[in-house]
């Protein structure tokens, strides 16, 4: 009996092993990645069908919070500081959610973007901007809810929104000319001490022109009050590269004294090892 027993139970097992089935869910989720200008935007939403019901007024009522789709809430992120209704909105993920009208609707950006649909309590204490937009009517039915990025520009977009007969669109602007004129101020003012430093590094990594990473270690270390013994470093290999074996020398130095007041190993044995090669030890 207990064989029995036994054998039934491992058919079970084995059973229920190969009985799993992967169905496709009833609101298809999607992640749309747009760029605005020089922001990263990336909107994940679960799409709903009509599936032959009434949607607004309702399946989903008037004057009701609704998640924006199906499922886990619908989530939007900006890799940049974005301003919606005049009001700033920090870079980060928001979840969002609409209190649908008959002529409009009120989009919230709610900064708890991790419930599944609307929140066990809303705390309006979160919600980071708030948005009453017109409600289109459109001209046909559109059977599966969409979001889209519309009126793309350099400095901002339109969030739309489409499900059955209405279009929906909330405008966000984006810092592109605040980030293209500081840029535009920093290039025009000269490379700082951190573009000499990055540009010879590369050049001599890559074994292009030594004489111009030689200039610009110069300049990077010229520009800084208190080089850092990891760029004195390079700067000291820079000069052997170039032929110039005695700065390479009495900079290795300096590397060495500096890494061994910071306490780091590794550079005072690279340094001392250089410094050997080139016959000052």
């Amino acid at each position: 009996m207990k064989k029995i027993m036994l054998c039934l139970a491992v058919i079970g097992l084995t059973f229920s092993v190969h009985a799993q089935i992967d169905t496709p869910q009833p609101s298809a989720f999607s992640t749309i990645e747009q760029k605005v200008g020089l922001t990263d935007v990336t909107l994940e939403y679960s799409r709903p069908n009509m599936r032959g019901r009434t949607i607004f007024g309702d399946l989903i009522p008037y004057g009701q919070v609704w998640r924006l789709g199906a499922n886990q809430n619908t989530k939007i992120t900006f890799s940049t500081d974005v301003t919606v209704a005049g009001k700033t909105l920090k870079a980060g993920s928001y979840a969002l959610y609409a209190t649908p009208n008959e002529k409009s609707w009120d989009v919230m950006f709610y900064t708890d973007a991790n419930n599944w649909g609307n929140p066990a309590k809303w705390d309006d204490s979160k919600v980071a901007a708030k948005v009453t937009a017109e409600a289109y009517s459109l001209p046909m039915d559109i059977e599966t809810f969409t979001m889209s990025f519309d009126d793309l520009s350099s400095s901002g977009a339109t969030l739309g929104m489409m499900w059955a007969n209405v279009y929906v669109g909330v405008k966000f602007e984006v810092p592109t000319d605040k980030i293209v004129s500081a840029s535009i101020e920093r290039v025009m003012n000269g490379p700082n001490a951190n573009d000499y430093y990055a540009a010879a590094v590369y050049y001599l990594q890559e074994g292009k022109d030594i004489k111009k990473a030689k200039e610009w270690i110069d300049k990077a270390m010229a520009l800084s009050p208190k080089p850092m013994f990891y760029q004195l470093r390079q700067q000291s290999l820079i000069y052997a590269k170039a032929g110039d074996k005695k700065g390479a020398i009495e900079i290795a130095k300096k590397s060495l004294a500096a890494s061994e007041a910071a306490g780091n190993a590794d550079y005072v044995k690279m340094n001392k090892d250089s410094l050997k090669e080139w016959g000052a030890m």
